[in-house]
């Protein structure tokens, strides 16, 4: 049988949002990082292009979805934004944030990554900084500050797999 056959598609999320309440913040950016064998794909659904349809479309085929802080933030934010329950839609969920509480490392993602080794390319940028990124794309139309999200996006999604990897 062909190794792409076997594989299991595999894909690690992150959302940003403009603040902490799903009822009235909406979901800015969706990271989604999806990975087949030796195939990776990086997708980024931001702003308007983020709805049910688009999630699910980037999603098809994807057995297990991996998340950091997923089951409390990512997962329920989702589902009461989009109407989209991931777990009933009949993805496995795996939230690492737990297998490193198993492991003794604590903090947010950033805070383990450090302990780990993992680096990134805006070690300084976090949700706060996030969240005023929009902002000042959304009101300023400043394509920079968009770029900087997505790139702060980018690398909270992709070090998911290398945080796995690493406490596996």
């Amino acid at each position: 049988m062909d190794q792409a056959m076997t594989e299991k598609c595999e894909a690690y999320l992150d959302i940003e949002t403009t603040g902490l309440s799903p009822e009235y913040c909406p979901i800015t950016v969706i990271g989604i990082h999806r990975c087949n064998g030796n195939s990776e794909e990086f997708i980024q659904l931001v702003g308007d292009r983020i709805t049910p349809e688009s999630l699910l479309q980037a999603l098809d085929g994807v057995e297990t979805v991996y998340t950091f802080n997923g089951e409390r933030f990512d997962l329920p934010y989702i589902k009461t934004r989009l109407g989209v329950d991931l777990v009933e839609e009949g993805f496995a969920h795996c939230d690492l944030m737990h297998r490193c509480h198993r492991k003794g490392l604590r903090g947010g993602l950033k805070k383990i990554e450090v302990m780990l080794g993992i680096g990134r390319n805006l070690p300084g940028v976090n949700g706060y900084h996030a969240v005023r990124l929009w902002w000042q794309y959304v009101n300023n139309y400043d394509e920079e500050a968009l770029k900087s999200l997505l790139e702060y996006n980018k690398e909270d999604t992709i070090n998911l797999k290398t945080l796995r990897e690493l406490i596996a």
